[in-house]
């Protein structure tokens, strides 16, 4: 057979793709190198108490999480009942930054203090505006620094220490922090900075999960409770820590964390056939920790919401972000609807899931 030049290349393009070779070389474009997204193996259950929580959220929360290095905190919008909490130690700690799980917070203060409106477009780009349904969909952080910057240092520490931001939210739960606010403005970035990724704040899983409940409750907040005997079980009493003036701002809030699970950041959670939440994801290095932080806080059901679940995820991997942790909570929720969780609980279960909660660890 003459070896024509075609033929000459193609038995050399075949010889190095035999032996490992690069086709370069010969003109062809080079690979490309997939990175594989690694997620860091974790054991997230280790010596967590396993008694005092709702064995059917608990079991669907940890199947959902796997072996990922992160805490799952499950509560009960309408009393404060902590259902679970999936990496105990985690939860418990004193805090990590919220990273854009901070922005409704700024953009209840915003509309508060009449520095936008729902309709407000805000410059975010060389000829791009967004309003706030949008920014708050896709976490856009121009929108929200530009808010902060209006706001300014003072009347965002007003607002976050009014929503509980810096305190304890719970009765009675001695392992709690109460996380940090700065003093001072954030000496990278300001007010700014504050109000897209959370710079000098430090938040636990269950500040953010106050926070959520409280939207969820038209502005009702209770304090969060974890009983752990029989008796502090059959006498739970919700206890409210305060009433807030904001339900006439909600539902613009609301709209925006809809949108982020429809279409935008927090997608990854969005069930056709189930329950929907609306939510919020959180995505940034903690320098305070290390590593990357991905958050996401959401509730559910929309009309007579039934749980509000907060993910928190934590490790060196790009994988680590806030689109990820709302797909964590999206097998959650499925998992829930699965199970008929929200048809079953139109009368929340203080009492009854302890007694059927085996083992201690």
């Amino acid at each position: 057979m003459r070896r024509t030049p075609a033929l000459q290349y193609a038995i050399s393009i075949l010889c190095l793709v035999l032996i490992g070779g690069s086709s370069a070389a010969f003109g062809a474009p080079p690979a490309r190198h997939r990175h594989t997204r690694v997620v860091e193996y974790a054991d997230p259950t280790k010596d967590d108490v396993t008694a005092n929580d709702d064995p059917i959220v608990r079991e669907i929360a940890v199947d959902a999480l796997g072996h990922e290095k992160g805490s799952v905190v499950a509560v009960d919008p309408t009393n404060g009942r902590i259902l679970a909490i999936v990496n105990q130690k985690m939860a418990f700690s004193a805090g990590f930054e919220p990273c854009s799980t901070i922005k409704p917070f700024v953009a209840l203060a915003g509309l508060q203090e009449g520095v936008i409106t729902r309709d407000t477009m805000v410059r975010v780009g060389n000829r791009r505006y967004m309003d706030l349904t949008e920014a708050m969909a896709h976490s856009n952080n121009r929108f929200f620094e530009a808010v902060g910057s209006q706001l300014g240092f003072d009347r965002l520490i007003k607002y976050h220490e009014l929503l509980g931001l810096g305190q304890r939210v719970g009765y009675n739960i001695p392992e709690e922090q109460p996380g940090h606010l700065p003093s001072s403005p954030p000496l990278f970035g300001g007010a700014a900075r504050m109000s897209s990724f959370g710079e000098g704040i430090r938040i636990t899983p269950f500040q953010l999960a106050s926070l959520v409940g409280t939207l969820a409750e038209g502005g009702e907040q209770f304090y969060l409770q974890y009983p752990r005997t029989d008796e502090e079980r059959q006498s739970f009493q919700p206890r409210v820590r305060q009433q807030l003036d904001i339900a006439p701002l909600l539902p613009d809030l609301r709209e925006g964390m809809l949108a982020a699970v429809m279409y935008g950041t927090a997608k990854r959670s969005y069930d056709p056939d189930g329950e929907q939440d609306l939510g919020k994801t959180g995505t940034c290095n903690d320098e305070g920790v290390g590593g990357r932080l991905g958050w996401f806080a959401s509730y559910a059901d929309q009309a007579h919401p039934k749980i509000v679940i907060v993910v928190l995820l934590h490790g060196g991997s790009r994988i680590i972000s806030g689109p990820h942790a709302s797909q964590i909570a999206g097998r959650i929720y499925r998992g829930l609807y699965a199970r008929n969780y929200f048809a079953e609980t139109s009368s929340p279960r203080t009492t009854e899931f302890a007694a059927s909660s085996s083992g201690s660890h």
